[in-house]
């Protein structure tokens, strides 16, 4: 039982490790970041600060998973 939680937890880690990277990637930042290449101008007509706070709290979510995971593990495998 001890392996099967241990491996959907690495699962989640790594999903959510991919998660956080494409999110933090997707940020505007300064130099209009990755998410002009998808159509920078269409963001404004959705509300650009709307879907940079949705993006904002999208990352922390992913980023308290991938952090909680990783704790989780350090107990899994500690003997």
């Amino acid at each position: 039982m001890r392996d099967l939680i241990t491996i959907v937890a690495v699962i989640i880690n790594v999903a959510s490790m991919f998660a956080m990277i494409v999110g933090i990637l997707l940020h505007s930042g300064r130099g209009g970041g990755l998410s002009d290449m998808f159509g920078g101008g269409g963001g404004a007509a959705l509300g650009s600060a709307a879907a940079e706070r949705n993006l904002n709290r999208i990352t922390t979510v992913f980023a308290l998973t991938w952090f909680l995971t990783v704790i989780a593990l350090a107990m899994l495998l500690a003997e």
